[in-house]
Protein backbone atom coordinates (compact mmCIF):
# COMPACT_ATOMS: atom_id res chain seq x y z
CA UNK A 1 0.00 0.00 0.00
CA UNK A 2 1.31 3.48 -0.63
CA UNK A 3 1.01 6.32 1.58
CA UNK A 4 -2.29 6.76 1.37
CA UNK A 5 -4.96 6.52 -1.31
CA UNK A 6 -5.27 9.15 -3.81
CA UNK A 7 -8.97 9.98 -3.07
CA UNK A 8 -8.33 9.78 0.63
CA UNK A 9 -9.67 12.96 2.57
CA UNK A 10 -7.81 13.27 5.89
CA UNK A 11 -10.44 14.76 8.65
CA UNK A 12 -10.76 18.67 9.64
CA UNK A 13 -12.01 17.82 13.08
CA UNK A 14 -12.16 15.11 15.55
CA UNK A 15 -13.90 15.61 18.95
CA UNK A 16 -11.76 14.66 21.97
CA UNK A 17 -14.24 13.65 25.32
CA UNK A 18 -14.11 16.44 27.86
CA UNK A 19 -14.82 19.55 25.59
CA UNK A 20 -11.49 19.48 23.16
CA UNK A 21 -10.60 18.56 19.79
CA UNK A 22 -8.16 18.16 17.03
CA UNK A 23 -7.43 19.63 13.75
CA UNK A 24 -4.72 20.24 11.27
CA UNK A 25 -2.23 22.57 12.71
CA UNK A 26 -1.65 25.77 10.50
CA UNK A 27 1.29 28.46 10.81
CA UNK A 28 -1.38 31.01 12.41
CA UNK A 29 -1.25 29.10 15.74
CA UNK A 30 2.39 30.21 16.84
CA UNK A 31 1.26 32.02 19.20
CA UNK A 32 -0.47 29.16 21.04
CA UNK A 33 2.03 26.45 20.30
CA UNK A 34 5.15 28.34 20.76
CA UNK A 35 4.42 28.82 24.63
CA UNK A 36 2.91 25.25 24.89
CA UNK A 37 6.16 23.37 22.92
CA UNK A 38 8.64 25.44 25.11
CA UNK A 39 6.89 24.82 28.20
CA UNK A 40 7.09 21.62 28.07
CA UNK A 41 10.66 21.45 25.81
CA UNK A 42 12.28 19.34 28.28
CA UNK A 43 10.07 16.51 28.30
CA UNK A 44 9.42 16.75 24.99
CA UNK A 45 12.84 16.36 24.22
CA UNK A 46 13.18 13.16 26.56
CA UNK A 47 10.53 12.12 23.99
CA UNK A 48 11.21 12.82 20.73
CA UNK A 49 15.00 14.54 20.85
CA UNK A 50 16.58 11.95 19.92
CA UNK A 51 14.46 11.05 17.11
CA UNK A 52 13.73 14.07 15.73
CA UNK A 53 15.79 16.90 17.12
CA UNK A 54 13.06 18.62 18.54
CA UNK A 55 12.56 21.11 20.40
CA UNK A 56 15.73 22.53 20.20
CA UNK A 57 16.22 24.41 23.48
CA UNK A 58 17.39 27.54 21.49
CA UNK A 59 14.02 27.04 19.04
CA UNK A 60 12.41 30.93 18.24
CA UNK A 61 9.32 31.89 17.99
CA UNK A 62 9.77 32.62 14.05
CA UNK A 63 11.33 28.90 13.41
CA UNK A 64 8.35 27.47 15.23
CA UNK A 65 6.05 29.73 12.66
CA UNK A 66 8.40 28.05 10.16
CA UNK A 67 8.12 24.49 11.54
CA UNK A 68 4.16 25.00 11.65
CA UNK A 69 4.15 26.42 8.27
CA UNK A 70 6.11 23.05 6.50
CA UNK A 71 3.31 21.27 8.64
CA UNK A 72 0.51 23.26 6.81
CA UNK A 73 1.80 22.44 3.54
CA UNK A 74 2.95 18.63 3.98
CA UNK A 75 -1.03 18.87 5.55
CA UNK A 76 -1.92 20.15 2.46
CA UNK A 77 0.12 17.78 -0.08
CA UNK A 78 -0.73 14.72 1.83
CA UNK A 79 2.85 14.24 2.82
CA UNK A 80 2.64 14.38 6.83
CA UNK A 81 -0.46 15.60 9.68
CA UNK A 82 0.25 16.93 12.76
CA UNK A 83 -3.19 18.04 14.45
CA UNK A 84 -2.96 20.25 16.92
CA UNK A 85 -5.20 19.78 20.40
CA UNK A 86 -6.93 22.14 21.23
CA UNK A 87 -9.49 23.09 24.01
CA UNK A 88 -13.41 23.81 22.44
CA UNK A 89 -12.63 27.42 22.05
CA UNK A 90 -9.61 26.81 20.60
CA UNK A 91 -7.89 29.48 22.47
CA UNK A 92 -5.38 26.66 24.41
CA UNK A 93 -3.05 24.51 22.34
CA UNK A 94 -2.61 21.56 24.74
CA UNK A 95 -0.94 18.94 22.48
CA UNK A 96 0.05 17.24 19.68
CA UNK A 97 -0.96 14.06 17.46
CA UNK A 98 1.28 13.43 14.49
CA UNK A 99 0.55 11.23 11.52
CA UNK A 100 3.18 10.54 9.13
CA UNK A 101 4.49 7.73 6.74
CA UNK A 102 6.76 4.94 8.26
CA UNK A 103 10.56 5.50 8.68
CA UNK A 104 11.36 2.15 9.87
CA UNK A 105 10.77 -1.64 8.13
CA UNK A 106 7.30 -3.13 9.15
CA UNK A 107 4.58 -0.44 8.89
CA UNK A 108 2.93 1.87 7.11
CA UNK A 109 2.54 4.65 9.54
CA UNK A 110 4.00 6.25 12.70
CA UNK A 111 1.71 7.55 14.91
CA UNK A 112 2.76 9.50 18.52
CA UNK A 113 1.55 12.31 20.59
CA UNK A 114 1.66 14.39 23.89
CA UNK A 115 0.03 17.01 26.26
CA UNK A 116 1.53 19.65 27.71
CA UNK A 117 2.76 19.22 30.55
CA UNK A 118 0.28 20.20 33.23
CA UNK A 119 -2.18 17.92 31.63
CA UNK A 120 0.32 14.74 32.02
CA UNK A 121 -1.43 12.67 33.90
CA UNK A 122 -5.02 13.95 33.90
CA UNK A 123 -8.48 13.23 32.47
CA UNK A 124 -7.48 15.04 28.87
CA UNK A 125 -4.23 13.12 28.07
CA UNK A 126 -5.97 9.43 29.06
CA UNK A 127 -9.17 10.64 26.53
CA UNK A 128 -6.29 11.52 24.13
CA UNK A 129 -4.68 7.85 24.76
CA UNK A 130 -8.01 5.90 24.33
CA UNK A 131 -9.40 8.27 21.29
CA UNK A 132 -5.86 7.71 19.30
CA UNK A 133 -5.86 4.05 18.61
CA UNK A 134 -9.30 3.89 17.50
CA UNK A 135 -9.51 7.18 15.44
CA UNK A 136 -6.37 5.94 13.47
CA UNK A 137 -8.35 2.39 13.22
CA UNK A 138 -11.26 3.78 11.92
CA UNK A 139 -10.88 6.96 9.33
CA UNK A 140 -7.37 5.92 8.59
CA UNK A 141 -6.06 3.99 5.53
CA UNK A 142 -3.53 1.82 7.41
CA UNK A 143 -2.93 -1.75 7.97
CA UNK A 144 0.07 -1.42 10.20
CA UNK A 145 0.33 1.73 12.39
CA UNK A 146 3.10 1.82 14.62
CA UNK A 147 2.15 3.93 17.54
CA UNK A 148 5.56 4.86 18.35
CA UNK A 149 6.26 5.29 22.17
CA UNK A 150 3.16 3.23 23.11
CA UNK A 151 3.98 -0.10 21.00
CA UNK A 152 7.11 -0.44 21.64
CA UNK A 153 9.56 2.78 22.72
CA UNK A 154 11.57 5.43 20.82
CA UNK A 155 14.98 3.24 21.42
CA UNK A 156 13.47 0.39 20.01
CA UNK A 157 11.52 2.11 17.01
CA UNK A 158 15.38 3.65 16.62
CA UNK A 159 16.92 0.56 16.42
CA UNK A 160 14.51 -0.95 13.42
CA UNK A 161 15.82 -0.97 9.94
CA UNK A 162 14.90 2.11 7.81
CA UNK A 163 12.42 2.03 5.16
CA UNK A 164 13.65 1.96 1.41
Amino acid sequence: MTWLPKNFLHPVRVDVPGGFHLRPIRGADTDLDYPAVMGSRERLWSIYGQAWGWPPASMTYEQDREDLERHEREIAAHESFNYALFDDAGTALLGCVYIDPARKVGFDAEISWWVVDDRVGTALEHALDALVPRWIADEWPFERPCFVGRDLSWQEWLALPDAA
